[in-house]
């Protein structure tokens, strides 16, 4: 399913798909596994999630980062929002 198929998925399926949430049943589609090219020849395995899964996670993420990232020491920069690796490089530089 392409994203432009997404809405018209969700419009037949959205009772469906709430309740399996709601009741824990739903369960992610295995994700599909990509090979993507390195500069030096060599590929880097990718794992794809289907546009449901993926549509899931994005909606799981804006209800709960705002509550736990209240609660993130400001010396934490993994997976956060506008932070990076360089971000923690160069706060460690400056201590």
């Amino acid at each position: 399913m392409t994203v432009d198929q997404l809405a018209e998925y969700i419009y037949k399926n959205r009772e469906e798909l709430l309740e399996s949430l709601r009741n824990g049943t739903y369960r992610p589609q295995p994700v599909r596994r990509v090979e993507i090219p390195k500069p030096d020849g060599s590929t880097r395995k990718l794992g794809v999630p289907t546009v449901v899964d993926r549509m899931i996670q994005q909606a799981v993420v804006q209800v709960l980062s705002p509550i736990y990232e209240q609660v993130f020491s400001d010396n934490s920069y993994g997976f956060r929002p506008g932070r990076s690796a360089h971000d923690a490089i160069q706060s460690v530089t400056e201590l």
